[in-house]
């Protein structure tokens, strides 16, 4: 039997959120989807509500990863104590609140997801995802495990790619919020994604109003980001995996807009 996977990008903005709720029950049924990942990190801009939180879930996401923001909003703070559905990035400081990976039920047995953060770029050094990862597989007992690395360096989200092919069932990335066009099945069975991409406005800057963008890279004075107005994407990736091997058989990305 087939599992199928889908795995949406950073939502940005009150306007990506709004249009995941409009899209996603739909393309779940269209495609037959068994279980969604979604990254929640930039739903406030910054961060995420708890309010916001439930939103997504409500919408049809199984499971809410964060990244670099997950703090943007520290009311998320005793929420995602209380959430066994919110992951923040499992190289974390241990101090800090939440946990990184879960395992949860699925007609077809038992799924982990293991949500990381990247080094390279990052404002703040989490601890080395790569030794992370194995002490969180060692935990582990089952075959169908997912893994999100929300990192800046396409080389960084690449190597973790293929040091857990074979054994994790799909690796993709997220933070940059551009999709990359590189899904596919690594040698030994592993699905991968460089980066899902977003979901929020389309005409934008990574979500935000291009002007801004501009204007920062300009070397002008700047005030504070604001997303764009306007039509939204959605960008996501389908993972088709064997049940039995937890082996990854398709990949499929997706985009979405007005």
């Amino acid at each position: 039997m087939e599992l199928k996977v889908l795995a949406v990008g950073d939502i940005v903005a009150a306007s990506g959120l709004a249009y995941l709720k409009s899209r996603l029950r739909a393309l779940k049924r269209e495609h037959g989807i068994d279980f969604c990942v979604v990254n929640g990190e930039n739903t406030a801009v910054l961060g995420m509500s708890p309010q916001q939180a439930e939103e997504i879930l409500d919408a049809g996401a199984d499971v809410i990863t964060m990244g670099n923001h997950t703090w943007g909003r520290r009311d998320l703070v005793p929420y995602i104590e209380d959430s066994r559905q919110v992951l923040r990035p499992a190289n974390l400081p241990p101090q800090q609140p939440g946990r990184g990976w879960g395992v949860f039920e699925t007609r077809f047995g038992d799924l982990a997801v293991i949500d990381l953060i990247g080094r390279v770029g990052m404002d703040y050094l989490p601890d080395n995802p790569f030794l992370a990862v194995e002490k969180i597989l060692k935990k582990l007992d089952t075959k169908l495990i997912l893994v999100e690395i929300h990192a800046e360096a396409t080389s960084e989200k690449m190597a973790m790619g293929f040091m857990l092919d074979g054994r994790v069932s799909a690796v993709w990335g997220t933070h940059t919020h551009v999709q990359t066009a590189d899904d596919r099945i690594l040698p030994n069975g592993t699905g991968y994604l460089t980066d899902l991409g977003m979901t929020g406005p389309y005409c934008s800057v990574l979500g935000i109003r291009p002007e801004l963008s501009i204007q920062k890279f300009r070397g002008d004075l700047t005030g504070r980001y604001e997303p764009a107005p306007g039509a939204c994407q959605l960008n996501a990736c389908i993972f088709t995996i064997d049940a039995a091997s937890g082996k990854c058989t398709a990949t499929e990305r997706v985009i979405l807009h007005d």
